[in-house]
């Protein structure tokens, strides 16, 4: 699977962005999508997951409320609607996939792996 993040940025603390990741190469709907981050000077986290079918997800508790995470089977696309940005946003953003049933949410277990987004929230 071949990875295409896009849709980073430079925003204002409190606005939205919308980052997307386009797949190719296998069969879109076979794949756990997973969105991380990494800020400079730390490792990268987990931000959100969904499920195959796009019924379930997960977030990692800073985001909470703020961030949405959903797909499109019919154009192999993975979607991550950030909205109320804050400065602590600020990293390069990774989408991620895993051919698997289960949500996943440990950088470890995604075999496939976009080449990253800036996403820079000023204050």
């Amino acid at each position: 699977v071949q990875l295409q993040a896009s849709g980073g940025g430079l925003v204002q603390a409190g606005g939205s962005l919308r980052l997307s990741c386009a797949a190719s190469g296998r069969p879109f709907s076979n794949y756990v999508m997973g969105w991380f981050r990494q800020a400079p000077g730390k490792e990268r986290e987990f931000v959100t997951a969904i499920n195959r079918n796009g019924y379930r997800m997960d977030y990692v508790d800073s985001v909470k409320g703020r961030f949405t995470i959903s797909r499109d089977n019919a154009k192999n696309t993975v979607y991550l609607q950030m909205n109320s940005l804050k400065p602590e946003d600020t990293a390069v953003y990774y989408c991620a996939a895993r051919y698997s049933t289960v949500v996943l949410t440990t950088e470890t277990s995604y075999d496939y792996w976009g080449q990253g987004t800036q996403v820079t929230v000023s204050s």
